[in-house]
């Protein structure tokens, strides 16, 4: 079974001790990811996305989302009072076995509903630039603080922005969606992927990692199946390239994750 390990991650990221001063109780680095490698081992808080029965946090999540005068501000007082379960405490498994096969485009990468940023930093590099893009000021500030002095800096940046309605001067090579599509609401899904479509340069790239396959009701995250994308995707002419279970799951995720990787079609195939 895979298991996380530091070295998986650049150098830089394990070294910045700063990295971890926003996460309390962590006070280093080394803790934070011998923290992560525990979670993914034993199951810890992560099970909690998908579970409310473990842990109520889930219907408190909700609550306070559903409870909210706006997305951005539901999402912001979830950061600002640490109920964050979606969060791994570190990069994505997955991504980084794409990384480390090179099984990832080169070129500008959006990751919108970055949170606090593991993944942006992770694989952001000379011939990579990412963005990583979220409503939440408060996720925003903390991904801002723990990478701000790390040596691939100048490759990735932080936006507070609504996907919905942000306009970039730039399009994007690849953009990487996991834990956001679930996020939303289901009558969104079809303007997702409009945006998806609109975001992407002709020959660019969606990778989904589909979470929660499973049978649970209301949401956040709400459930999803290859079904669902396919239903909003195939309209703005995307295909599938592939669609295979995430072996790399944490444990309380597996058989519950899908990867997808996804192109647009030539235009003249393309739905009009």
């Amino acid at each position: 079974m895979w298991v996380f390990s530091p070295r998986y991650l650049p150098d830089a990221f394990l070294l910045h001790s700063n990295l971890a001063s926003r996460f309390k109780p962590l006070r280093s680095i080394k803790r934070l990811i011998s923290t992560t490698r525990a979670r993914m081992e034993s199951g810890g808080r992560n099970d909690r996305l998908d579970n409310p029965k473990s842990d109520p946090s889930k219907s408190k999540l909700q609550e306070m989302l559903s409870g909210s005068s706006s997305t951005d501000d539901g999402w912001d007082k979830c950061w600002e009072q640490g109920l964050t379960p979606w969060d791994l405490g570190g990069p994505t498994p997955v991504i980084l076995d794409l990384l480390k096969t090179g099984a990832l485009p080169n070129g500008r990468v959006l990751i919108p509903g970055c949170g606090s940023g593991y993944d942006v930093v992770a694989i952001a590099s000379p011939e990579r630039y990412v963005v990583g893009l979220d409503i939440s000021d408060s996720a925003i500030k903390i991904a801002r603080e723990m990478s701000s002095s790390l040596p691939n800096a100048n490759y990735f940046s932080f936006l507070k922005a609504d996907f919905f309605i942000w306009h970039p001067t730039e399009l994007f090579d690849l953009i990487f969606d996991y834990t956001f599509f679930c996020a939303i609401e289901p009558s969104l899904r079809s303007s997702w992927a409009s945006k998806v479509k609109d975001l992407l340069k002709a020959d660019g790239e969606l990778i989904t990692l589909m979470f929660p396959i499973s049978d649970h009701v209301r949401g956040p995250p709400y459930k999803v199946s290859v079904a669902d994308y396919e239903g909003v995707l195939h309209p703005m002419g995307f295909e599938a390239v592939s669609v295979i279970d995430n072996e790399l799951a944490i444990e309380p995720r597996k058989g519950r994750e899908k990867l997808g990787r996804w192109k647009k079609r030539p235009l003249k195939h393309a739905c009009m």
